[in-house]
């Protein structure tokens, strides 16, 4: 069952209804309905410059970031769809810190409220390095629909899954 291994966690109704819409084929169109906007981030700066636009606007006082960008092997090394790093690295007698954050390819193509949810968890380990209640009230502070977006963004590997 496709929908119990990305819905582990989630009430047994809800996973029945999922595995319903994949069994019958409108899984995609859920999701069409749901997110139906697309976007136009498409390269590594845009990438760059929505997330500097999105820290700007909730995490101004966060340190900077030093890359940030697509990942085309991220979800199939790491099982990841987005990571945030940080690296010292040595200048001179001066250690500075290099913070990285890494979006999975497979986002170029996703629904934008999914590219945002990504975006969002990834800047809260700006503030919050572990997956605890502050980083996800911070991640809910900057996108309130945060649990829904966790959800459908689920339903949406589901659907990418099934489809390969």
């Amino acid at each position: 069952m496709l929908a119990a291994r990305y819905l582990a966690g989630y009430p047994p109704e809800l996973i029945a209804q999922a595995e319903q819409l994949r069994l019958d084929g409108r899984l995609a169109d859920h999701i069409a309905r749901r997110l139906p906007e697309r976007h136009e981030v498409r390269s590594d700066g845009a990438l760059f410059d929505y997330v500097q636009a999105l820290k700007a606007r909730h995490l101004r006082n966060a340190e900077p970031l030093n890359f940030v960008g697509y990942d085309a092997k991220l979800r199939v090394l790491q099982q990841a769809l987005g990571t945030h790093t940080r690296r010292t690295q040595v200048q001179g007698a001066k250690l500075k810190m290099r913070r990285e954050i890494r979006v999975a390819a497979l986002f170029k193509q996703a629904p934008a409220a999914l590219l945002r949810m990504i975006v969002v968890h990834e800047l809260a380990h700006l503030r919050e390095l572990e997956h605890n209640k502050p980083f996800y009230k911070l991640c809910q502070h900057m996108e309130p629909d945060y649990f829904q977006l966790e959800f459908d963004l689920r339903l949406y590997l589901m659907q990418l899954e099934q489809s390969q």
